[in-house]
């Protein structure tokens, strides 16, 4: 099995994802309007051409949309600063977990964070 690289990236959203997508409001009910409003994602791929596919809403080769709905429609642009102290992680599973302890760090720091 090839030994795959993952990243962890953050992007950051409209805040217009707050006042019109009521799950992501529901999501976070400690936001306070003052941070911004993130997109916390994994990926194999570099960070800037996953924001691509989110932005383009890229099909895969099957069809399937590789494209968050949020990203696509709120997302402005990376945060390097929120994810770039995060080394490339060897497994899925490990990124997934790393994915998921960065946005509940995000939310205790009052961001507006949404994640898979």
């Amino acid at each position: 099995m090839p030994n795959y690289k993952y990243s962890i990236y953050v992007i950051e959203l409209s805040k217009k994802v707050y006042s019109e997508n009521r799950k992501f409001r529901e999501a976070n009910p400690q936001f306070n309007g003052v941070l911004e409003c993130l997109y916390v994602g994994m990926t194999s791929k570099d960070p800037k051409e996953r924001f691509e596919q989110h932005k383009k809403g890229t099909l895969s080769k099957k069809g399937h949309n590789l494209s968050s709905s949020i990203v696509h429609k709120y997302g402005l642009y990376l945060r390097g600063s929120l994810y770039n102290h995060i080394g490339p992680i060897s497994t899925k599973a490990e990124a997934l977990k790393m994915e998921e302890q960065l946005a509940i760090e995000l939310r205790r720091k009052r961001y507006a964070v949404w994640f898979n």
